[in-house]
């Protein structure tokens, strides 16, 4: 495995100072039809909130509960917004100190913000893997021994002199004295280099620290969403890392127990593949590893990962091509490749992923939350015997995109929307 040690050469000596003018947020994109595409949902206890018809109309759920769950309400929330002043924000992780994390995907920062909403400056030490006008910075956790080693893991796009690239993990020492990451290492490079034009497309990049130390990461498959593409199936391959879940160890090789280890012409840390774009990723409280990710006209999808499992993209899917026709055969079950455990016809674009582990809201026990970009909310899921029994959309009033949630160490639930905001759900 590749390792490239990128000195600090931009590092500063500066101590933290709270960013009092950060950059401008750049403007909210135009509304669109936004309002006519999602309307406000049904809140009926007991009843799906669904009320359009689904993108692909001879549709069916292929098992009970694997759709339009009922709607259910077990607790009142109340929002309050910790700062509007990020710029593009991506996710965030929690330091043991109290304070915030936070990755702002373009120009590729990451800052530290506080609970009463002041920040830092952007972190030197990472600019030189920022992608320019394109993809910078994308998740951003903390190494299971961070109390000791003080690293930090982030996915990016990195340039690089072709103009190639895909997505890449790096770790690095978070310096909060300094306001820097010191050591920056890249320790895994996906395969192949995508050509430009695909850099913003399906992306993946989400990171999940499993209990053994061993970490999982998403790589869409980076199709450019034609006919011609959905025929390369280009996430059924096995030798290269498109539309997979891959499987590395802390030191970014692959890990041991991994299912194509010994396949001849497969790449080692592939875990699961047959996947789209994976825009959330999360273990549950049971060491569960969840996974949602984008359809293409419909069927986007909450999957339960599993080793060396195929969940069939392009071959089988919910949705239907963004003109209207059929995927490929327009079949949404083969033998051998896995359903998911929920799909969203029409989707919500689902964003980050978080399983709910905390007490202040005891009835959110075995509750997932995901993101919302097109559903302009986020979606708490009540599982129960590895299933959906119900959902709730939440925030929808807000109409607006949401990147990335999380639970933090007390309880409440964190959210960063698409532009600029950190929001806190607490009790109400």
């Amino acid at each position: 495995m590749r390792a490239i040690w990128v000195p600090a050469l931009l590092l500063l000596t500066t101590t933290l100072a709270h960013a009092q003018n950060p950059e401008p947020a750049p403007p909210a994109p135009p509304a669109g039809n936004t309002s006519n595409a999602f309307p406000p949902p049904r809140m009926v206890e007991g009843e799906p909130f669904e009320t359009r018809p689904p993108e692909k109309a001879d549709d069916k759920p292929l098992f009970p509960q694997q759709t339009r769950a009922p709607y259910r309400h077990p607790a009142d929330y109340q929002v309050t917004t910790i700062t509007d002043r990020l710029h593009l924000p991506w996710s965030l992780a929690f330091l043991p100190d109290g304070k915030m994390l936070v990755s702002e995907k373009y120009p590729g920062h990451l800052r530290i913000v506080s609970p009463d909403g002041s920040m830092t400056e952007p972190l030197t030490g990472i600019a030189m893997l920022a992608m320019k006008g394109k993809l910078g910075v994308l998740d951003v956790v903390l190494a299971p021994d961070f109390a000791k080693s003080h690293r930090i893991y982030f996915s990016f796009y990195e340039v690089l002199p072709q103009g190639n690239s895909n997505t890449y993990l790096a770790h690095g020492v978070l310096d909060e004295a300094a306001n820097a990451v010191h050591d920056v290492t890249v320790i895994f490079r996906s395969v192949p280099e995508v050509p430009e034009k695909n850099f913003s497309s399906k992306q993946g990049g989400r990171i999940a620290f499993a209990k053994d130390g061993t970490l999982f990461m998403s790589v869409g498959d980076r199709d450019g969403n034609k006919v011609e593409d959905y025929e390369e199936a280009q996430a059924q391959k096995l030798d290269r890392n498109v539309g997979q879940i891959v499987h590395l160890t802390a030191q970014g090789a692959p890990a041991p127990d991994n299912p194509f280890l010994h396949t001849p012409g497969a790449r080692p840390e592939i875990w699961a593949y047959g996947i789209r774009s994976p825009e959330g990723l999360a273990f549950d409280a049971q060491g569960r590893l969840w996974e949602t990710e984008h359809g293409p006209r419909g069927g986007d999808e909450l999957n339960l990962i599993k080793k060396g499992v195929n969940y069939g993209w392009p071959i089988i899917t919910h949705g239907i091509d963004y003109g209207g026709k059929p995927v490929l055969d327009g079949i949404t079950a083969k033998a051998g490749m896995e359903q998911p455990v929920y799909y969203w016809d029409p989707v919500i674009g689902p964003s980050g992923l978080a399983a709910y582990r905390g007490t202040l809201f005891p009835a959110w026990k075995n509750s997932l939350f995901a993101g919302g970009l097109r559903g302009i909310g986020i979606y708490r899921l009540e599982i129960g015997n590895g299933k959906v029994v119900a959902e709730e959309p939440m925030l929808t009033d807000r109409k607006e995109r949401i990147r990335d949630v999380r639970v933090g160490p007390d309880g409440a639930v964190y959210v960063l929307t698409e532009q600029k905001a950190l929001l806190k759900i607490t009790p109400k």
